[in-house]
Parts: structure tokens; sequence; C-alpha cells
């Protein structure tokens, strides 16, 4: 896939601000800080598409990027970060939850997970809800780079085994820009289906 065109087209608090369900929705999860925006600009080669933070947490609404005229991708709120009140992750909880359950232009969810800490209960409670709701899904290892050639075996091996059900595993660095191509692929077959 090559990616011509991306833009920001919205940002949503509520499932009733979502726009219509035109296009295939090609959707980013991930806990807090682990590198979605900084992966979606990497993807566009857009720097700056999505804005980055170094305060986890900061992505509090649903953000759509419009690609090619012809899909969208899709940066929910991250989850599991701790500094921020119950009241609030509830919040994004059931934004993220209802966008999940109700979306039937979701064509593929991009879960990120961060190379360095695999295996964590969030992440593992995100696949099973994605597992639960029949939504394809794909694991991204961001921050491959800042891994031993020995942690990079073993952090693969270990996602490879708690994470039977997901279509593919791509190991990711937005600052080398290994494994965009393979992600790019990957996201193709899904939209194009």
């Amino acid at each position: 896939m090559n990616i011509r065109q991306a833009d920001f087209l919205i940002s949503v608090s509520s499932i009733s601000g979502l726009p219509e369900e035109s296009l295939p929705e090609i959707v980013f999860a991930g806990r807090s800080n682990v590198g979605k925006s900084s992966l979606l600009n990497s993807l566009a080669a857009v720097k700056g598409l999505a804005k980055t933070s170094s305060t986890p947490g900061k992505t509090k609404l649903i953000n759509y990027f419009l690609i090619n005229s012809e899909l969208y991708f899709v940066d929910l709120p991250g989850y599991g970060y701790a500094s921020v009140s119950h009241q609030e992750k509830a919040v994004w909880g059931k934004l993220l939850s209802s966008y999940i359950e109700r979306r039937s232009s979701i064509a593929l969810v991009v879960l990120l997970v961060d190379s360095r800490h695999p295996g964590m209960q969030s992440d593992r409670a995100m696949m099973e809800f994605l597992e639960f709701h029949d939504r394809p899904y794909g694991i991204v290892l961001t921050k491959y780079d800042k891994l031993t050639q020995k942690d990079k075996v073993a952090t693969r091996r270990m996602m490879e085994k708690s994470s039977s059900k997901a279509e593919f595993i791509v190991n990711y660095s937005s600052f080398s820009g290994t494994g965009r191509n393979e992600l790019l692929a990957h996201i193709e077959h899904y939209f194009r289906q």
C-alpha cells in the first residue's frame, strides 16, 4: 500500500459524533504511551499528522484520519494509564468499547503492544475483548529498536504464544521505519476485502 495523502478529519468524544460509515476503518488501539501517534506519523510519512506527547494519556478522543480518500485510520484513546481519574477511565472505556462493539465499518484493529513490556494484563484483556466481538486484529510490537537481540527473540516468542488468534505480528520501529512496509501490506489486505 502506498499512502499518497493523509489528512486529519475529525476528533469525536461520543459515538453520536462519529462520521457516516462510508469507508473501511483501520483502528489503532493500545496502552497509553505505546507510541500510537508516532506510528501513525511514521506510517503516513507525515510529520505531525497525529499529535505526539511525552505525557501518557493525552489522546482522549477518537481521532479520524482520511487516507488516500479511500479509508480511515482511527486512533483510539489509550488505555491502562494509572494517572487519570477512575471516572475519566470509565468514560474512555465506555467510548472505546461502544465503538468496537457497534461500528460495522471496522476492517481491522491494529493492537499496539510495547515490545519492552509484552504480556501486560490490559493488553491481554483487549485481545480477549476483540476476540469476543469477532474483530480481526493484528499486533504491532512498538519500540522494537530499543530491544537487544536476545530480548527481541523472547518478546516475539511470548507474543506468538499469548496471541494465537492475532492475524499477524509485526515488529515496528517508528524511528528506523522497520516494519512499515509489512504493516502497510497487512492493512491493504484487510481494507480491500
